[in-house]
C-alpha cells in the first residue's frame, strides 16, 4: 500500500470510529436513543461494534506504513 493513501485511509477510518465510539458512550450515558425506531441495546451494541472495527481498521492502515 502507498504511503498517501494508507495515512488518508488510516486517519479517516480511525477518527470516524473514535467518534463514533465516543458519541455512542455519551447517547448511552445520558439515557438518549442511540438510533431512533430501534431497540437501545441493540443500537449500542451494533454502535460499539462498528466503532471497534472501524478504529481497528484504521490503526491497521497504520501498520501497514
Amino acid at each position: 500500500m502507498e504511503t498517501g493513501p494508507a495515512i488518508f485511509a488510516g486517519a479517516a477510518f480511525t477518527l470516524f470510529g473514535a467518534a463514533l465510539l465516543v458519541w455512542t458512550g455519551v447517547r448511552v450515558r445520558q439515557g438518549e436513543p442511540v438510533a431512533l425506531g430501534v431497540a437501545p441495546r441493540a443500537a449500542a451494541t451494533l454502535a460499539t461494534l462498528f466503532g471497534v472495527l472501524f478504529t481497528a481498521l484504521g490503526i491497521w492502515c497504520f501498520g501497514r506504513l
